[in-house]
């Protein structure tokens, strides 16, 4: 189903898969600057298989990447993230081991000076500034919400215009789940970055995307405006 929307990331026709299995099967989408689009569908549907084929994680088998109207040839990680793409994947992914300032001049390894991560570390703190109080923690002792805030201020470093995420809310309690979420529209909205995220807390992510895109079996079953998902009604013919 070809998306109506060009933005500044073009998923055209995308097949991919593990061994030879296909797992994707044929799925268009875009993001559009300042825009958070929800990536939703059941366990098994591929909606982590189809962001690590966009972040470069697997090969592409058919089908193209765009970005600002341009194809990418062979899309990697490196390249990704030097055109301003950062990947998050599951699990609060941190460096447990250095603390939350290390982790966080980390974020910075590929910018090309010293100053440019600092000012990359000063943009992560004004934006999530809790992590001031910890930045000569371990990262292994913080909660789960500040693990994922972590790695989201972590992205920031980087100055990233587009922004992949992996069920950000996998592992927090409840409580945290609206809260996680609301930094991530912060997030957009304050420094202009086009996220997509996909995400199992349905109803929670609906609430701060803008569009939303449904994966059933490898496929797009629904895609559109998430204010067309309000009804229950609807909300079960596309998601079941």
């Amino acid at each position: 189903m070809p998306d109506a929307h060009r933005g500044v990331l073009q998923v055209n026709d995308l097949i991919t898969g593990y061994g030879k299995r296909e797992v994707i099967k044929g799925v268009s989408l875009s993001i559009e600057q300042n825009e958070i689009v929800a990536l939703i569908g059941h366990n098994g549907a591929g909606k982590s298989t189809l962001l690590k084929a966009v972040f470069g994680l697997l090969p592409i088998w058919s089908g193209h990447i765009i970005l600002d109207g341009a194809p990418v040839a062979s899309p990697n990680p490196r390249k990704l993230l030097s055109e301003g793409v950062a990947y998050i994947p599951q699990g609060n992914c941190v460096f447990v081991d250095l603390t939350v300032r290390e982790n966080l001049e980390m974020g910075g390894v590929a910018l090309s000076s010293k100053s440019l991560t600092a000012e990359g570390v000063d943009r992560a703190l004004s934006l999530f500034p809790a992590l001031r109080a910890r930045l000569k923690q371990t990262a292994g002792t913080l909660s789960g919400g500040e693990k994922q805030m972590l790695a989201l201020g972590n992205a920031v470093v980087l100055s990233p215009r587009i922004l992949l995420l992996d069920e950000p809310s996998l592992g927090l309690a409840p409580p945290l789940v609206s809260e996680v979420l609301a930094w991530i529209q912060k997030l957009s909205r304050d420094s202009n970055i086009a996220v997509l995220i996909v995400e199992q807390r349905v109803r929670e992510v609906l609430k701060i995307a803008r569009r939303v895109c449904v994966l059933r079996n490898g496929s797009v079953s629904f895609a559109g405006l998430t204010s067309e998902l309000q009804s229950e009604q609807k909300l079960r013919e596309v998601y079941l």
